[in-house]
């Protein structure tokens, strides 16, 4: 059964800075509740609490209990988990989230972690794959494709595949498209991609998720908003790099005739 707290000084003092102010009438669960609400096992909670990823328990006597925090913060471990962080790099991520962060804010980095491409990977075996392909894909050939984001080997030995990517990224293997040209250019897409993803959440974090937080919006409100935004976010930045892509091939041309070089077909 869950125990509801009103307001004690001494359970208020144990809760994440920030938050002290907000515990007053949460609603506190029992490990048992928290398990059986984020999925995990106690003794996986009980290691994210021993590694500082999420905030101890809240005592009472010698009883300990868990606030909406606890269960934000273990879903957004589930999440990262999900996504193939390590660890330390989860340690890293979480590092960065402030300590009085609400449960509505971590809902948000949990909403901006999930894919922003409707097509889930296919999980495949070696032999699937080359089936698929219909060709036995050679080192070089998996490498390219794995630059190019469109095939991954996991943990267990598999292949997760983008079908809907695949026949592209076979056809520029086809056409001898360079495997270290394909690496290059995921560094390139890597390290933009950081820098976009940071500015487009702090985006939604300082100018967006406020808006529906002071009119009482549930955190499945700015999740739905979010989902929504994602396909005309993804337009809006195909529309860029090829605005882009023009306006440096005009570059071009104007420089080479400016050098005395003919315009470039």
């Amino acid at each position: 059964m869950s125990v509801t707290v009103k307001g004690h000084p001494e359970v208020v003092a144990s809760v994440t800075e920030g938050r002290q102010a907000e515990m007053a009438d949460e609603e506190l669960l029992t490990l048992e509740e928290l398990t059986a609400r984020v999925g995990m096992s106690v003794r996986n909670v009980r290691f994210y609490t021993t590694k500082g990823l999420v905030p101890p328990p809240i005592r009472r006597g010698r009883s300990g209990y868990y606030s909406a925090d606890h269960v934000a913060r273990l879903e957004l471990v589930r999440e990262l988990q999900q996504h193939g962080f390590t660890l330390s790099a989860i340690e890293r991520y979480l590092v960065a989230i402030p300590a009085g962060a609400t449960p509505e804010d971590i809902a948000l980095h949990r909403t901006m972690l999930a894919p922003w491409q409707a097509d889930a990977p296919a999980e495949l075996t070696r032999t699937e794959f080359d089936r698929r392909t219909g060709r036995t894909l050679s080192d070089e050939d998996l490498a390219t494709l794995a630059a190019l984001g469109i095939a991954f080997r996991n943990k267990r030995g598999r292949y997760e595949v983008s079908m809907s990517q695949l026949p592209v990224g076979l056809g520029l293997i086809d056409l001898g498209f360079p495997t270290e040209a394909a690496v290059a250019a995921a560094d390139v897409y890597a390290a933009h991609g950081r820098q976009l993803a940071h500015e487009l959440n702090e985006l939604f974090r300082t100018m967006v998720w406020p808006v529906y937080r002071d009119a009482g919006a549930a955190p499945e409100r700015i999740q739905e908003v979010v989902e929504r935004l994602k396909p005309l976010s993804i337009a809006s930045l195909v529309a860029a790099y090829e605005a882009a892509m023009d306006e440096t091939k005009r570059e071009r041309i104007a420089k080479r005739a400016r050098d005395g070089g003919g315009a470039e077909a």
